[in-house]
């Protein structure tokens, strides 16, 4: 900023619609209405796309903007000593935040969220919210789960709105709903499938009606996102038992019909993702098939005032993005696009991924104008990605979507940094702990949170990378220590991401890596010398590394979240010390002669040529049920 300590704005200066903006943010950045600094001056000006341009004279930074967002931006710009113009051709910038996966964030940090958010350009917010959030008469919504409450929510609209953000409810209203249909005493009679509600059912649309109240009352957008993907099993449970078979297409807009109607009564209008009209048309249930065609009897029974959503965060080729839009506009429908940050099934934000998808989807929707464009941050499998570090992915995607080149790291940096007081730099050296590696011709990505809860003596996961790569673990040891020795002097940064939290997660990935290859290599060769040093070294010093990880683990969570949730992931760190324990023990019972094998350690496959797709913590830590 340069040599100013502090933005000074006077009311005369500013037009009247970005007061409360100023004032919100200057409750943690140095803006104030008042004292000495750079002034601060705004000018509303026409143009066709979002533009945000700053100019600077000495002690002076005139901030010219077409929207609430663009001026924001433009402020964020003055804060990193940036000037210039920049332009997008989107109408809306926006996020959906993760509520559903176990992770609630409080809504004090949701605040901190939408004000770095403001700062960046975004104008929109959803709050994905399955079951998390408190309904009259259903005291099984948000049970034990930290539902928001209505006060919580008009809170939050409140302190968006102050910032030109847009806060829509995301919800769901067929599938996705495993975590309320689990009370089957309370919802049995709206239940057809495990997570799929019964369509048809009088109960179901009651159900259905006070969802969309809540947020009707408690919100002052117009638009709710009901959800309605991946209801692959739509019809297969217990409609089938009452009422037969019907086809998917024909439930599903029915359905769809009944609850655009709830909607309608409560003032809103609707928009759903779009997968099942596409996956419907093929056997193979693939959103993403560029050949079937929706039948023409089932476009005309889609309500026209739906919007869809079309969701993409895995194709990197920007003339996927590309048909698939236009397979949205050949059914008569402006699609809004939905980009990702990628957090799920992840420690730390994924930047090498999130780059690789996320560039092609802003090319392909600013080459076909595309208006309305968001990016999911999804906690699948537990929400244990330390969700502050996507901040960095936030302010990445923003940038690339107001014209700043992949390239201009710098300016990137100087952005974040003043907006998020952390080290970008840092930031993508994290963010590349999920790149995949190469075994010949061949790529696969390690999983470091399956790493780190796969089962050490059984070893299911490290047996499985072995057989895709035989030394797989060195690879991965010489990443880890890289990236361990580039991120120790961001130990106490905090402030985006916990920084010691991942030094914590790469030091328990490498002793995690070092037991394994050393257990197997000691019982394969019978090397009792080292099968004991391995007991009483190396596993009270991975034990250590846990107990280090769930420290940390704590405190990013609850800095972040409401409590409830963590309660999953501490039972994985607990069953993971247990697990360690016990490998130390049958390592003794060995070396006394009191069994003559380690069983768990002669099961390993020796096949090559097949290996397991995991894909989640269940499927690595045991190869029985798990209750």
């Amino acid at each position: 900023m340069s040599r100013f300590s502090q933005l000074v704005w006077r009311a005369e200066d500013v037009p009247e619609e970005l007061h409360e903006m100023l004032t919100v943010l200057g409750e943690e950045y140095p803006i104030a209405d008042f004292g000495r600094g750079l002034k601060l001056k705004f000018r509303r000006v026409e143009a066709e796309e979002t533009l945000s341009r700053v100019t600077r004279t000495p002690g002076e930074a005139l901030v010219e903007y077409n929207s609430v967002a663009a001026a924001a931006r433009g402020v964020g710009a003055v804060l990193a000593g940036l000037d210039g113009e920049e332009t997008t051709p989107f109408r809306t910038l926006g996020t959906m935040l993760d509520a559903s996966r176990n992770l609630v964030m409080r809504p004090d940090h949701l605040k901190m969220w939408f004000r770095r958010l403001a700062l960046t350009g975004y104008n929109m917010v959803m709050l994905y919210t399955e079951d998390t959030y408190e309904l009259p008469d259903e005291p099984f919504f948000g049970y034990m789960r930290g539902g928001y409450t209505a006060d919580e929510i008009r809170e939050l609209d409140d302190y968006a709105a102050r910032l030109g953000i847009e806060l829509i409810g995301c919800i769901q209203t067929l599938g996705h709903l495993a975590q309320i249909l689990k009370w089957d005493g309370a919802y049995g009679k709206v239940k057809d499938t495990e997570e799929v509600l019964l369509v048809d059912a009088p109960e179901t649309y009651a159900l259905i009606g006070k969802m969309v109240r809540f947020w009707s009352e408690n919100l002052r957008t117009r638009r709710i996102h009901i959800g309605m993907d991946e209801t692959h099993d739509l019809g297969r449970g217990r409609f089938l038992d009452l009422f037969g078979y019907q086809s998917g297409f024909e439930l599903f807009n029915r359905h769809l019909g009944r609850v655009n109607e709830i909607c309608r009564e409560n003032g809103l209008e609707p928009m759903i993702w779009s997968d099942m009209y596409f996956r419907f048309s093929n056997p193979e249930r693939n959103y993403y098939d560029l050949t079937h065609s929706i039948p023409a009897e089932v476009q005309q029974k889609i309500p026209q005032n739906v919007q869809l959503v079309y969701w993409d965060y895995y194709n990197e080729n920007a003339e996927v993005y590309e048909k698939m839009i236009q397979r949205h506009r050949d059914l008569g429908y402006e699609p809004l696009m939905g980009s990702g940050i990628w957090t799920w099934c992840r420690l730390w934000y994924d930047h090498d991924q999130t780059r690789r998808t996320v560039e092609p989807c802003i090319a392909a929707c600013r080459k076909l104008k595309v208006q309305e464009l968001f990016f999911t941050m999804w906690g699948d499998d537990g929400a244990y990605c330390n969700f502050d570090s996507a901040l960095a992915g936030i302010s990445y995607a923003a940038d690339l979507v107001y014209g700043v080149l992949p390239e201009e790291t710098k300016r990137m940096a100087k952005r974040f940094e003043a907006v998020c007081r952390s080290s970008f730099e840092a930031h993508l050296i994290a963010g590349g702990l999920e790149k995949p590696l190469s075994c010949g011709e061949k790529k696969f990505t390690p999983r470091a949170a399956e790493l780190i809860w796969d089962d050490p003596l059984l070893g299911i996961l490290y047996d499985d990378y072995k057989r895709r790569d035989p030394e797989f673990d060195l690879k991965l040891l010489e990443r880890y220590e890289e990236m361990l020795c580039r991120l120790l002097p961001y130990q106490e940064d905090a402030a985006a991401g916990d920084f010691e939290h991942i030094i914590n997660v790469l030091e328990l990935l490498i002793r995690k890596l070092e037991l394994r290859g050393a257990l197997e290599a000691a019982y394969d060769q019978d090397d009792r010398i080292a099968l004991r040093q391995i007991a009483v070294s190396m596993v009270p010093a991975a034990v250590a590394a846990v107990q280090e990880f769930e420290a940390s683990f704590r405190r990013q969570w609850l800095d972040c979240g409401k409590v409830f949730g963590l309660e999953v992931i501490q039972r994985r760190n607990a069953g993971q010390i247990a697990r360690l324990e016990e490998t130390a023990l049958r390592i003794r019972e060995y070396l006394d002669d009191r069994i003559c094998a380690i069983d768990e350690l002669e099961a390993r496959p020796s096949g090559t040529d097949i290996v397991n797709i995991c894909g989640t913590i269940n499927s690595v830590v045991s190869g029985s049920r798990l209750v």
